[in-house]
């Protein structure tokens, strides 16, 4: 009686056929070179990861520690002071050339010209325009700039803008009553808020504790 044959082919389809002969090393070959490729895409991809995910982290680290120097909404004035509205030639009458220059062209002072870079009294600095309080003295520090530097304005005392006159975008701000251009916010400065408003001393008037606070200019 006739045994019956066993076959095989699940056996050998279970994996990749070995070549014989001369193709056997090629084949062999082949084989190391694709695992090689494998290995080493896998620890790219795996660097890749490690990279994006380290980014990710210190992206929101920034966004948490860093406050946002966006201009802040516009101003809106206090009921008790209205905006003062005159023409150039009238604030030439009122203002020194020095004064007119910086609070209505917008220009700027040359660092370390100005005494109130070095007032060290306490008080409150108002507007030389037209008399507005813009930062009390315990908002004052040394940035070290050459101009006058504070971290906070008296609430509602500055309007702001942007300003592209450098091309890279900045936040100009002014008195939110005559208008009259005191300088640029940046990010860069103390606690609590980490903004340094970098001001212009002839921009500036200061009233020291215990005396009267100038009128507004009408």
């Amino acid at each position: 009686m006739e045994r019956p044959r066993t076959h095989l082919s699940d056996s050998r389809d279970a994996g990749p056929r070995i070549p014989a002969g001369r193709n056997r090393r090629r084949w062999f070959l082949g084989l190391a070179s694709t695992g090689i490729a494998a290995a080493v895409l896998a620890l790219a991809l795996q660097g890749e990861d490690a990279r994006a995910e380290k980014t990710a982290q210190e992206d929101s680290a920034m966004s948490e520690s860093t406050p946002d120097v966006s201009p802040p909404p516009t101003v809106q004035l206090q009921p008790d002071f209205g905006p003062v509205e005159k023409t150039e030639a009238e604030w030439r009458q009122i203002l020194s050339e020095e004064e007119f220059y910086i609070l209505r062209k917008e220009g700027t002072e040359r660092p370390f010209t100005s005494e109130l870079n070095e007032e060290k009294r306490t008080g409150t600095f108002v507007c030389a325009a037209c008399g507005l309080p813009l930062f009390r003295s315990t908002a004052k520090y040394d940035s070290g700039t050459g101009w006058p530097s504070f971290f906070d304005p008296i609430d509602g005392a500055l309007g702001t803008k942007r300003d592209y006159k450098l091309l890279v975008p900045r936040t100009e701000y002014h008195c939110a009553r005559c208008g009259g251009h005191q300088g640029h916010v940046f990010k860069d400065g103390p606690p609590p808020t980490g903004l340094r408003y970098c001001n212009n001393g002839d921009a500036l008037d200061f009233v020291p504790d215990g005396e009267e606070l100038p009128e507004l200019l009408p």
